[in-house]
């Protein structure tokens, strides 16, 4: 008789990194997220985050959030379609909308949520996705869960988007469907001949900027904004987990989406809405990224320094158009271990390997925030210098 357990019994890929002593996920930070932390009780540089603007540690975002549990409690004990709805609700999608310049904007408890719940409402049987073979799992299971057909074009390749979308009946709904900036080789989206093709197709446009706020665009407005085509783009989805220093995510759209998304949206419905501290940080960190955009300003250049001094070192990275650097390792096994390496030496980085990135393109995923120092980034230079010379 079968088990199904018995996949679970047979699992061994993470248990042989384990015993190969070079295992590199679920390390246990002993402070709070920032761009120095402690891991084992040792100072660590981090490099592994998507704290793009170093809002995490903000003191006037943790008391926004403190200030929220003081008046609202900790949780809103249902979802947003009966009990769960918070003036702080609306008013954070309010802003949110007024900020990515479109009608309306609608939250959701987390960013893969977000997702989830739009793509799955606003496509259906009759319809067609399109995406890019590199978006992100929330946006593939979204398309999952629609029941829409799900057709990918080759990443960024804009003449394979074409042939897609000349292959579908003009009676068919069509939804392109991109990330902003590509999270694992920091590329961004060819936003323009997207927008061509929709129009030339009759397709609407779905832009996931989770990577693309508070990074790209005048005052960190995101993929659209950098590109001038936010009224070209029809739906953009972001999320407040990383430049905004919280949980939850967001879709703007026009109102009639919105309302529609709002209604039918089963992941939006039966899900419990966003805890009041978490609403207020992200709005606290929304008022600071319009009022600082200096932020910006000082993330480009902390990455574009750690840019070129990787050059200098000889260090192969990817082809990244942002703040995420890609640090080409392309073995797996080698990655864990210079992860391992570098954490040793006091600087902790993300290890991809396939699936999420293509067999032989292994790397270290680095990102930088807006705090970073010089003295900081110069520590993590010389670490990455001493492991690429011995490993």
């Amino acid at each position: 008789m079968a088990d199904i357990f018995e996949k679970c019994f047979n699992y061994t890929d993470a248990k042989k990194v384990m015993e190969a002593g070079v295992y590199p996920y679920f390390h246990v930070l002993d402070s709070g997220q920032d761009s120095e932390v402690v891991i084992g009780g040792r100072r660590t540089i981090m490099i592994g985050s998507n704290n793009y603007l170093g809002l995490t540690s903000d003191a006037r975002v943790k008391e926004a959030a403190e200030r929220a549990v003081r008046e609202l409690g900790t949780g809103c004990s249902g979802s947003r379609f009966l009990n769960g709805t918070l003036s702080i609700h609306v008013e954070l999608e309010k802003h949110l909308a007024s900020f990515v310049q479109k009608e309306a904007a609608l939250t959701f408890s987390t960013g893969f949520q977000t997702n989830l719940g739009a793509i799955s409402a606003i496509a259906g049987h009759n319809d067609y996705i399109i995406g890019d073979r590199q978006n992100h799992a929330s946006i593939v299971d979204g398309c999952r869960l629609s029941f829409a057909k799900l057709l990918k074009y080759k990443h960024s390749d804009m003449e394979d988007l074409e042939r897609i979308l000349k292959s579908i009946p003009e009676n068919h709904g069509k939804l392109i469907v991109t990330d902003g900036v590509f999270s694992m080789e920091g590329d961004i989206c060819k936003l323009p001949k997207i927008v061509e093709l929709a129009k030339k197709y009759g397709a609407r446009v779905m832009v996931d900027d989770a990577h693309g706020l508070g990074v790209l665009g005048r005052g960190g407005r995101g993929t659209a904004e950098y590109f001038g085509l936010q009224d070209d783009v029809d739906i953009i989805m972001g999320t407040f987990s990383k430049s905004l220093a919280s949980l939850g995510g967001f879709i703007a759209s026009s109102e009639s989406v919105i309302h529609y998304i709002k209604h039918n949206s089963r992941p939006f419905i039966f899900s419990a809405s966003i805890p009041p501290a978490n609403a207020a940080a992200a709005a606290e960190a929304l008022n600071i990224l319009e009022a600082e955009p200096e932020r910006v300003k000082k993330l480009w250049e902390n990455a574009d320094y750690m840019k070129q001094g990787l050059k200098k070192l000889g260090i192969p990275i990817g082809n990244s158009e942002t703040p995420i650097i890609p640090v080409m390792t392309y073995e797996d096994y080698r990655t864990f271990l210079m992860a391992k390496k570098l954490l040793e030496e006091g600087v902790y980085v993300n290890p991809v390997v396939s699936p999420a990135v293509m067999p032989g393109q292994a790397l270290l995923r680095t990102s930088y925030t807006a705090t970073h120092t010089k003295e900081q980034l110069d520590f993590a230079l010389d670490a990455f210098k001493k492991v690429f010379e011995n490993y």
